[in-house]
């Protein structure tokens, strides 16, 4: 993890694809144990840190993820994410060019808790959630394409599942449909920028993550 952004309530963080937010059965340092670790050793704090998680990004996942330092900020970030007032872009390579290269989706989601996985449906069906994301082609290689995802409703595994769904899987994306694994165990999905008014300060904060240090992901800089 890179620290990208801090103040007295908040810290943004960088997360590699390998890092887990929170605990989970694998028993894996989580990146909110790893924070607290750096702010003990930072700020020299005794005894127990606080910080509040505010929203995950899945393991494979790299890219920006927001946390507070405080209780106040934790209860008001809450309250923001939740109200959809937290704009978040991420990026994402695919192989197949989708049928239009600007569209917004909308489908209704069924979560298997069993099979960690999501599954999309064009008409609502039992136990389903709306899931509403826009999307839109910024940059093509030699064999892939970059899509920029705007999203609006914040499912279980939304993106990639809905992008499966219109038959353009995120590359690395067994789970999802992608024939091939990516070396590293990622899904090129990035959590790319962040925008929303500091819930104390009320200050503008946007904050933008650095592409992964991947040959694929390099290729594209230039031409976004």
């Amino acid at each position: 993890m890179t620290v990208v952004y801090e103040d007295n309530h908040i810290i943004i963080v960088n997360k590699d694809c390998s890092e887990i937010v929170q605990g989970d059965k694998t028993g894996d340092t989580p990146l909110s144990e790893k924070i607290k670790e750096y702010l003990k050793e930072e700020y020299c704090k005794p005894g127990n840190v606080f910080l509040g998680v505010v929203h995950r990004l899945d393991r494979p996942v790299s890219g920006l993820v927001v946390f507070a330092k405080t209780s106040k900020a934790l209860a008001r970030l809450n309250d923001l994410f939740r109200n959809g007032e937290v704009q978040k872009t991420y990026w994402a390579i695919v192989k197949d060019r989708p049928k239009q290269d600007e569209a917004e989706l909308c489908h209704y989601l069924v979560r298997n808790e069993k099979q960690n996985k999501s599954y999309a449906y064009d008409k609502e069906v039992k136990d389903s959630k709306k899931a509403l994301l826009s999307y839109k082609v910024i940059a093509r290689s030699d064999r892939y394409y970059l899509l920029e995802v705007h999203l609006k409703t914040g499912r279980h595994h939304q993106i990639r599942c809905q992008l499966a769904k219109i038959g353009c899987p995120i590359k690395g994306d067994l789970k999802y449909g992608f024939p091939r694994s990516n070396p590293d165990g990622s899904i090129s999905l990035l959590a790319r920028k962040v925008s929303f008014v500091h819930p104390v300060s009320k200050k503008q904060i946007e904050v933008e993550a650095p592409l992964p240090e991947d040959r694929l992901w390099k290729a594209f800089e230039p031409l976004c």
